[in-house]
């Protein structure tokens, strides 16, 4: 795939993703580079608080690669996670087992500040 078609295929990944979690958690997520502009947004922002995402919307994910992107990335404190999903399949959340407990959390906690 082409550079210019590969990241348009990945903006929307972002859209997707952003999309799914407002209407999961009844939030405000939007594409990051689009609400703060720069490179070093995240790529969905306003999703589930406390968390960093990195969207990847591609046939083949370079899992560790993707998940270390997303913890290098991810501010101090917050909860790194991959969101990944290929043509005609499921959208799947990918994170190390050590921060399961605390998304979990954080997820519980996003539910039910989003449907009050």
């Amino acid at each position: 795939m082409s550079g210019a078609r590969s990241r348009a295929k990945g903006q929307r990944g972002e859209l997707e993703w952003a999309c799914w979690l407002s209407e999961t958690f009844g939030v405000n997520a939007h594409r990051g580079r689009q609400y703060r502009g720069g490179p070093d947004s995240p790529d969905v922002d306003g999703g589930i608080p406390s968390t960093h995402c990195e969207v990847k919307r591609a046939e083949r994910l370079r899992l560790w690669e993707a998940l270390e992107q997303a913890t290098r990335d991810a501010p101090d404190g917050s909860v790194p996670y991959v969101a990944y999903r290929a043509n005609r399949r499921p959208w799947l959340v990918i994170l190390r087992a050590q921060d399961l407990a605390d998304f979990a959390r954080l997820v519980v906690e996003a539910l039910e500040d989003g449907h009050e």
